[in-house]
């Protein structure tokens, strides 16, 4: 069978691509490797459950409470009023929207991409298949790369593919504790801390029934596995059950260019659309394949590869500001202990919490009282100044 698009990755950015296309009446394969878990915290805005039509089940918990801790162990505690943040396992989150993909009409593929070829009867996709470990040869007229940070499809076919920089991210899914001084099931916690993470954060994200308990780092040498021991003797969860443990890379800025000007077309974590500071990356993961199935179907539909690019406009377009916003605050804040304790000192002004998670739930940087944003502005200078000391109260 000949196909029109040929996604790599089954995700939520390859399903959501996937399904877009399907739902559009193209032919689409959907290429996964079956039984991996990405570690990821879990979390989603409400703005992507409405966007996405994800049902209430898989929501397992909804966090209302987020408390950034400091090297000094300093916290605040930010209360998310009027809204919250969704937590999900990836484990049943991603297989829904691989079978609703398929619902639609995508044709579900179990096996490992392997290369890309051309001749004169078109684009092929090479992929080993996992029950019969044959190697089988797809033709199709359009591939979309959605396999991850270190994409195998970027590497090969787009420029700047193999250069794009990753924090490492490393998880250990627990069964959670009773609530105490250090844990709560509607709570979040980040920590940042040099013995934890010299430039990111470390996590304990409750899922209801599970706990993500992990932290990230871009630098070589840091034991992740050490540190998140660490972390779960911080809270009192060293003899929790661990469930799982798994490790990957989070992309740390998109990449320049998102196709190759011919055939191919990436999305999520494959085009680096991972938020800065945050590494907030399932909602933009989406974001991206449905962008990249828009693009997909304008190339499809006119036959110019020009038409491949408006993938990386439309989401930049959205997103760009706030990903420069973010990318200068982490670049500011993250880089020593002594930043990082100014940074949840920050914290403790409302404006700031008012306005950071509206931003999270709806996905944009939101209008606000002009003095609110002058005097956060100042406070943020000064700070990184020295001007002034933490402020705790």
């Amino acid at each position: 069978m000949r196909f029109d698009a040929f996604v790599v990755g089954g995700g939520p950015s390859g399903a959501t691509a996937a399904e877009d296309l399907a739902r559009a009446g193209y032919r689409v394969a959907m290429l996964d490797r079956a039984g991996r878990i990405k570690p990821c915290g879990g979390a989603v805005p409400p703005r992507l459950i409405a966007d996405f039509d994800i049902p209430a089940h898989l929501v397992v918990a909804k966090i209302t409470c987020a408390r950034m801790i400091s090297p000094t162990g300093r916290s605040v505690d930010i209360h998310i009023e009027g809204g919250y943040v969704g937590m999900v396992d990836r484990e049943d989150f991603d297989a829904f929207l691989r079978e609703r993909a398929a619902m639609h009409g995508a044709t579900p593929l179990i096996g490992t991409f392997l290369r890309i070829e051309r001749d004169r009867d078109g684009t092929h996709v090479v992929w080993r298949e996992k029950e019969t470990g044959a190697e089988q040869r797809t033709t199709t007229q359009l591939v979309i790369g959605a396999d991850g940070a270190r994409s195998h499809v970027a590497r090969a076919e787009i420029p700047g593919g193999k250069e794009i920089p990753y924090v490492m991210a490393y998880h250990e899914i627990i069964t959670p504790p009773a609530a105490n001084a250090s844990y709560h099931p509607d709570r979040c916690d980040v920590i940042y801390d040099g013995r934890i993470s010299p430039d990111f954060y470390g996590w304990f994200f409750p899922h209801g029934a599970r706990v993500s308990v992990g932290m990230g780092t871009e630098k070589d040498g840091v034991n992740l596995k050490d540190a998140t021991a660490e972390l779960r003797e911080m809270a009192g969860l060293s003899q929790c059950e661990t469930l799982r443990r798994e490790g990957a890379p989070i992309p740390l800025r998109p990449l320049d260019r998102w196709d190759n000007g011919r055939d191919v077309l990436l999305a999520g974590d494959a085009a680096g659309v991972v938020a800065p500071s945050s590494g907030e990356g399932i909602y933009y993961a989406m974001a991206g394949g449905r962008v990249a199935a828009t693009a997909a179907q304008a190339f499809l539909s006119s036959g110019r590869a020009a038409d491949l690019r408006i993938a990386r406009k439309i989401f930049l377009k959205d997103h760009g500001t706030v990903f420069k916003v973010l990318r200068s605050m982490q670049d500011a804040y993250y880089r020593s202990d002594e930043r990082r304790e100014r940074f949840v000192s920050l914290c403790h002004d409302i404006d700031v919490q008012r306005l950071t998670f509206e931003a999270y739930m709806n996905k944009r940087l939101v209008a606000a009282k002009p003095m609110a944003h002058v005097k956060i502005g100042l406070k943020n200078l000064a700070h990184l100044m020295r001007l002034v000391k933490p402020e705790w109260s």
